[in-house]
């Protein structure tokens, strides 16, 4: 039996991912032994969740070109955070840092769920998203890696090329990925962002003052080699 999904449920939800993503941090201070099974833990429980989710999809719809392909920026993050946990890449991990957690902090906040609750979508939706963010703080928190200077301008610059390649995409074969030829049918934050094209350069704007937000708690982290065992 499914049911709209209720502000108590939404808020136990962000609490469960912060929740663990705090008691990950606390045990890989004290349980360092653990620290490289549990990043490559995190990678392979994405990207499971994730091809167990495109077999459905293409089970309950079959595969439509181009219509089906994964090509929306936390599709494009997701798979930058599976890559930076397994092998610690500094410039993926920063795309992955400002752009994962901006994207798929902000769909947790504000989700926009296509199923009701608690159907397999919407258990995929925040399944998918809590473990973007959870593995990203846990990759930072623990040290495993942190943005380097001049690492939000880097990140922003790949967002806008990547949007630009989307751009040029929608424009040759008629879709909407990344929301940027009009705004999703449900409600979202681009509604109050103007009619197009004004919203899709204030979400840029808004994107940038995002990264800005989450370069602020680890401007000053001491860069030192990780300590992975």
């Amino acid at each position: 039996m499914t049911s709209r999904l209720t502000w108590s449920v939404h808020l136990l939800i962000l609490l469960a991912v912060l929740s663990t993503a705090g008691a990950l941090n606390v045990f890989l201070r004290h349980r360092t032994q653990w620290r490289r099974p549990t990043r490559f833990l995190l990678a392979g429980l994405l990207a499971a969740n994730e091809l167990i989710w495109y077999g459905y999809r293409i089970h309950q719809n079959g595969f439509r070109f181009p219509q089906s392909l994964p090509l929306q920026l936390c599709d494009l993050t997701l798979w930058l955070t599976v890559i930076a946990a397994l092998t610690l890449s500094p410039g993926i991990y920063e795309v992955a840092y400002f752009c994962g957690l901006g994207g798929s902090g902000m769909a947790l906040l504000t989700p926009d769920l296509w199923a009701p609750f608690p159907s397999y979508p919407t258990i995929y939706f925040f399944v998918s998203h809590g473990l973007v963010v959870i593995t990203l703080l846990t990759l930072t928190g623990s040290r495993f890696a942190w943005p380097r200077r001049g690492s939000l301008w880097r990140a922003f610059g790949v967002l806008n090329a990547y949007a630009a390649a989307i751009a040029v995409f929608d424009a040759v074969f008629k879709t909407n990925y990344m929301y940027l030829c009009e705004k999703p049918g449900s409600a979202s934050l681009l509604d109050y962002f103007g009619p197009w094209p004004a919203y899709v350069f204030v979400a840029d704007c808004f994107a940038l003052a995002v990264f800005w937000l989450l370069w602020l708690p680890v401007r000053r982290m001491k860069v030192h080699p990780p300590r992975d065992s």
